[in-house]
């Protein structure tokens, strides 16, 4: 699927346009006129009609078959049931919306894998029924790990994240005690404990030397060790110390906690694999593996770690020196895909258990077949390292200058600056929503203009739903997802039984707090009309300004809670970089299907050129003053202020200047007729030339008999004058009309009778167009008529 991705989604795009054209051509024709014309027309549209909302019905049932969103789907008949379960439709597509986003985060590394609890029963649906994973699946039976933790998370953090590192395995530097500022901070922080370290790394010269790929163990031939006690830990740290190589991945669970867990850690060497729980209560004693992460001998190779480090430091306090992402180096190599699924089809050819990716991993005991499809994201990797490192050197360019072809050193650059992320804690901004967890990233990807009340009703609920989510340890989304803050922003609902009936399907957490909810939300409204409108808030924190550079950036060396520095400081052209939610676009200027607005008007044609667009315009009714603003682009004005452009005096011209040829000529202008040039301006034109004219004979005929044409024209129109001025009523002599007056106006429905006299004054003024039709040559009579007693024949 990776390798037609392409030409999958050219064709959906293709197929979208065409529909979309198609609908709209089909909107501008009158319809019902052309059914009342044909009935097999009309039976064949009401066909066409129930065809197409059935596929929508069928199409709202399968978004809604496996995932939160409105039980029952609507179900659509005809035209009334679409508008009355409008907002049921549209709840559907949010929530599509909402997953095709969470996608595109877990493809570019903002989010790795999700585990929503209210999707575990979906996921163990679709695991083998032979399996008793289904009912060790569901989430409501799970109590939270976390609350059993030697340091229970309290989601209230504001001061800057210290690394939880007791000691420094492996240091150049010693620990950092207290936190550093430079002036272009906001804030204070801890620096990356590793930075010196991560920075003046030099990799062996066996990541540069290409050899022949060790062979994996047959995956049915060995197993793997679940490590769960101290004593396990110990052992494996021993055998990872022996190693040149290790292949490391994490499974996270981010559902039931607010800023999400590390469940579970693979970690793998050329012999051996290892489960490690990192759900026991000791779990910060975890930090001893930094013996062999910190280890400048040891290469650490781990797919896609972006948000792996930032888990890292998080939970466990560990930090990589010494990584090798294989994502990156998917994507130097030019691959069609870059996920851990295609690299195992590609070189192993294996299918990767994509059921299993959504799972809960917090259940506890791992069920054997999660326990399988952990195990195998890290025991193929190191195989794939070796292929992947090697392919990498054949199609490196090492004697061109500047390291322009050098594609394993572009790869190791880009591993060291993601392993350099550093974790911070995330604070809610409730003034402008910037930050991982604020408003404004959610905002600024949805078209909508909200109202003052509306607006403040969306930041109140917005930190309404934070505030809970923080106090439970849950994710935001399981108090509330993101299309039911919009349904609730658009209506505004009074009650617990409007607000219940919006936001559907209802949560726990709203069904339980629906009255707290009602309350911010009914006073949010009431302060709403005295705050901020919308788009001066979006304003103040659009990050694209005339610089490029964003007006309240975040701290130069800090990372948000979930999204890492890094990412920041890619190239524009690198297409596997995350772009942060405060430096996304405010509103997209073009459209998919449409483009910009009125691109190819005749407006942007004559300004394109360079030519006057009043000039171009010449109409028989009078136009307003035209100034630059009547046809510039909202998006590309920079002043309200109209300025009116004055045109400029052309320079005087001596008899001797001759225009210079530009090529242009007219062949008629609109709305006007064509003139001939009159006899003086013939005379300048012949003054002009420099050749000698030669009189014409028939031209000066026609022009005789032209003028003889236009003196007898302007004779009958004098005569016609005159005649108009005779019959004018003396009262009337000045011009001005005389008012009409209904009140003796004859009646329309009983009209007086006229006289004989009258009848026939009038008859004889009208005209009958058909007087003549019956004037035309008769035809010839017939040649033999018959009479009484007496035939042509005999005569």
């Amino acid at each position: 699927m990776d390798s037609d991705f392409a030409n999958v989604q050219s064709a959906i795009s293709a197929a979208l346009v065409s529909t979309t054209r198609s609908a709209s051509s089909l909107a501008s024709e009158d319809l019902p006129f052309h059914r009342s014309l044909d009935s097999s027309l009309a039976s064949r549209l009401d066909r066409q009609n129930a065809r197409l909302l059935g596929l929508a019905t069928g199409l709202l049932g399968a978004a809604t078959a496996t995932t939160e969103t409105v039980r029952p789907p609507p179900s659509l008949k005809d035209v009334d049931s679409v508008e009355s379960n409008w907002r049921a439709v549209v709840d559907v597509v949010d929530s599509l919306l909402e997953r095709a986003d969470t996608a595109l985060d877990e493809f570019t590394g903002a989010v790795k894998r999700l585990s929503p609890g209210a999707d575990v029963q979906g996921v163990g649906s679709r695991m083998p029924k032979t399996s008793k994973i289904a009912a060790q699946l569901k989430a409501q039976e799970i109590d939270k790990p976390q609350l059993l933790f030697e340091h229970v998370p309290t989601n209230r953090e504001r001061g800057p994240f210290k690394p939880l590192l007791a000691t420094k395995p492996h240091a150049v530097a010693p620990l950092a005690a207290e936190p550093v500022a430079t002036d272009g901070d906001l804030q204070s922080y801890y620096p990356q404990p590793y930075q010196l370290e991560i920075e003046q790394y030099q990799y062996p010269s066996s990541v540069y030397t290409e050899a022949t790929p060790i062979p994996y163990h047959p995956f049915d031939a060995t197993t793997a060790t679940f490590v769960d006690t101290q004593e396990s830990l110990d052992e494996m740290l021993q055998h990872l110390k022996q190693a040149k190589e290790i292949a490391i991945d994490l499974e996270h669970h981010d559902q039931r906690t607010y800023i999400g867990i590390v469940s579970l850690m693979q970690i793998s060497t050329r012999d051996r694999d290892w489960i490690v729980d990192t759900l026991k209560p000791w779990r910060r004693k975890l930090q001893t593996l930094n013996e062999v992460f910190a280890d400048p001998n040891i290469i650490k190779v781990l797919h896609g770690a972006y948000m792996d480090i930032v888990w890292l430091q998080r939970d466990l306090g560990l930090y990589i020196v010494g990584l090798f992402d294989t994502h990156y180096a998917a994507r130097a190599l030019g691959y069609s895909g870059g996920s851990l699924a295609f690299l195992l089809k590609k070189f192993v050819n294996i299918d990767a258990q994509k059921q299993y990716q959504m799972a809960d991993w917090r259940v506890r005991p791992l069920p054997q077949e999660l326990f399988d499809y952990a195990r195998s994201d890290t025991h193929y990797l190191l195989y794939i390292y070796d292929c992947m490192r090697n392919e990498l050197i054949q199609r490196s360019g090492f004697s061109l200058p500047n390291q322009e072809g050098d594609k394993i050193s572009h790869v190791l650059q880009r591993s060291s600056e993601t392993a350099l992320q550093r974790y911070e804690h995330p604070v809610y901004d409730l003034e402008l929503g910037v930050g991982p967890m604020g408003w404004y990233k959610m905002l600024s990807r949805t078209p909508a203009l909200f109202t003052k009340e509306q607006f403040a009703v969306f930041r109140a609920v917005h930190k309404w739903r934070d505030d809970v989510a923080r106090e439970q340890d849950d994710s935001v989304h399981y108090i509330m997802p993101n299309h039911q803050i919009f349904s609730i922003v658009r209506e505004l609902p009074t009650n617990r039984a409007a607000l219940l009936g919006i936001a559907q399907p209802t949560t726990q957490t709203v069904r339980l707090r629906g009255d707290e909810l009602l309350s911010v939300i009914i006073k949010a409204k009431q302060s709403g009309g005295d705050g901020p409108e919308m788009m001066d808030v979006l304003n103040r924190v659009e990050p694209h300004t005339s610089t490029g550079v964003a007006k309240r950036p975040p701290p130069s060396h800090s990372v948000a809670a979930f999204v890492p520095q890094a990412a920041l400081a890619t190239s524009e052209t690198d297409e596997t970089a995350v772009i942060n939610g405060d430096a996304l676009p405010l509103r997209n200027p073009t459209s998919a299907f449409w483009g910009r607005a009125f691109e190819s008007s005749i407006h942007q044609q004559h300004q394109r050129r360079g030519l006057s667009t009043a000039s171009a315009v010449q109409l028989s009714v009078p136009l307003p003053a035209i100034t630059a603003e009547v046809f510039a682009d909202p998006a590309d004005a920079v002043s309200s202020t109209p300025v009116r452009l004055e045109p400029e005096p052309e320079p005087a011209r001596t008899p001797a200047e001759a225009p210079e040829d530009d090529d242009v000529f007219i062949l008629k202008e609109l709305g006007k007729k064509r003139k001939r040039p009159t006899q003086e301006a013939m005379d300048g034109m012949a003054a002009q030339s420099d050749e000698v004219a030669i009189p014409d004979e028939e031209a000066e005929r026609l022009r005789e008999k032209a003028e003889r044409k236009r003196v007898k024209k302007e004779a009958k129109r004098a005569a016609k004058m005159a005649a108009a001025a005779a019959d004018t009523d003396p009262a009337n002599a000045n011009g001005v009309e005389e008012p009409f007056d209904y009140a003796f106006a004859p009646s329309m429905l009983n009209p007086p009778r006229e006289s004989r006299d009258d009848m026939r004054a009038r008859k004889k003024k009208e005209v009958n167009p058909y007087a003549k039709s019956l004037d035309a040559p008769k035809g010839l009579p017939r040649a033999q008529k018959e009479r009484a007693g007496r035939t042509v024949t005999y005569k």
